[in-house]
């Protein structure tokens, strides 16, 4: 096995061995309503914008060798894996072009530093910075929402590669399904610093409601049609 694959296989164990460490917190499960909710919500937007995603496939084959879809592992609730699905942004070959942006080894202040987004990124491709800028590329996280893998709104799922660096109360985030959404993408978005964004998701877990749900819904669709920066 290669390093790049061997780290990759030790970050995923990494993250399932959290099943016994992440934080209970009463209410993790979605209410009957609440999950009636985001099943209805996400069908409807995958069914309504099926012929914009078709075009954006489309999109996406004609600007660079790839597949149209990009299915990652991502960190869910209690720190299970899931297959997460979005629009390809980056391209096909960016591990090889650019393998120290995968190296995920960060100082104390390094991470401290770190933004969730980079700029001018040198692995996004022509169409994906659009497709980032208008958040078009996420479209197919509704999907993860349909099967349970993800909310509506919730802290956005983590890498395998980054569990290393979360600890104690950080470990709050994992105690419930990320979302397509949450407080950190209405905060500043990709703007946010790493140790900004935990906070929020934090945060969230522990003030989360259903209505408080539908106001961060409220103010995403509100920064996407502004496009305020990538989610």
């Amino acid at each position: 096995m290669s390093d790049t694959g061997a780290g990759k296989a030790a970050a995923m164990g990494n993250a399932q061995g959290l099943l016994g460490h992440v934080p209970t917190v009463a209410g993790a499960d979605p209410a009957w309503y609440q999950r009636a909710f985001e099943i209805a919500f996400a069908f409807v937007v995958l069914v309504l914008t099926l012929p914009v995603m078709l075009v954006i496939a489309l999109i996406i084959r004609l600007d660079s060798p790839g597949p149209v879809l990009f299915f990652q592992k991502r960190v869910g609730k209690g720190g299970k894996l899931f297959t997460f699905v979005k629009f390809r942004t980056l391209y096909a070959d960016a591990r090889e072009r650019f393998p120290e942006l995968y190296a995920y080894k960060y100082s104390p202040q390094e991470l401290s530093d770190m933004k969730f987004k980079i700029d001018d990124d040198p692995r996004v491709t022509r169409q994906g910075a659009w497709l980032r800028r208008t958040s078009l590329d996420e479209l197919p996280n509704f999907w993860n929402v349909l099967t349970g893998e993800m909310a509506l709104v919730g802290p956005r799922p983590e890498i395998p590669e980054m569990m290393p660096y979360y600890h104690d109360e950080m470990l709050l985030k994992f105690s419930v399904r990320p979302g397509v959404t949450g407080p950190a993408q209405v905060s500043g978005r990709g703007r946010l610093k790493f140790y900004d964004t935990v906070d929020y998701d934090i945060e969230y877990v522990r003030k989360r409601s259903f209505r408080y749900d539908l106001k961060v819904i409220f103010l995403t669709i509100k920064g996407v049609l502004a496009q305020d920066g990538a989610f």
